[in-house]
């Protein structure tokens, strides 16, 4: 998300209007409206690598994986972001066209402009939807994914997973070397 959000007020159903023929995506929190910036080529190689394990491991269990491009909308907060990845098994999500409401599983990418909001404002404001089992940040820099998950008493409780390990996400059963998720990625650290 930048952070040079537009000065007036923008309701939710003008902002669904105008990103259907946006030819750039936009984030939306409380009325304001923020542009998003490219992604390296790393930071989708990451993404496709997460998203294409996902969708493989979730055929036929009623699950679905998107990337990129759909919403998760927390509506409680007047809130749209965009994750890298999200995961739904709430059948109530297949009600809508280009967001979801009942995540059990966002993925962000960390981006070195965006990290310190993926960390902070945006997973505060990810924690405010029930439906949400797993929150995961993967490094672009270095072979790092940290897994918050919520407990059973609604805390959330760091995972972290290095260069060596076998990730699991339990909100939709799955495993996989954290190596994986970095498939065709060349950088100094690996």
């Amino acid at each position: 998300m930048v952070a040079t959000p537009n000065s007036s007020y923008i309701s939710p159903e003008d902002y669904l209007k105008g990103e259907e023929t946006s030819p750039i995506k936009h984030e939306y929190r409380q009325g304001q409206v923020y542009a998003m910036a490219g992604a390296s080529n790393t930071h989708v190689i990451i993404s496709g690598n997460v998203f294409a394990m996902l969708r493989n491991h979730l055929r036929g269990s009623g699950c679905q994986a998107y990337i990129s491009d759909t919403k998760a909308h927390i509506e409680s907060i007047n809130v749209y972001y965009y994750p890298d990845v999200i995961v739904s098994c709430d059948q109530r999500d297949r009600a809508f066209n280009n967001f979801l409401r009942y995540p059990c599983l966002i993925v962000e990418v960390l981006s070195p402009t965006t990290e310190a909001f993926d960390r902070g404002d945006k997973f505060a404001d990810y924690r405010q939807m029930e439906s949400l089992q797993e929150y995961v940040l993967i490094s672009q820099t270095r072979l790092n994914v940290e897994c918050f998950r919520r407990n059973p008493e609604s805390q959330w409780v760091l995972y972290p997973y290095g260069k060596e390990d076998i990730i699991h996400l339990a909100s939709v059963d799955f495993r996989c070397a954290v190596a994986d998720f970095y498939e065709d990625v060349t950088f100094e650290s690996l």
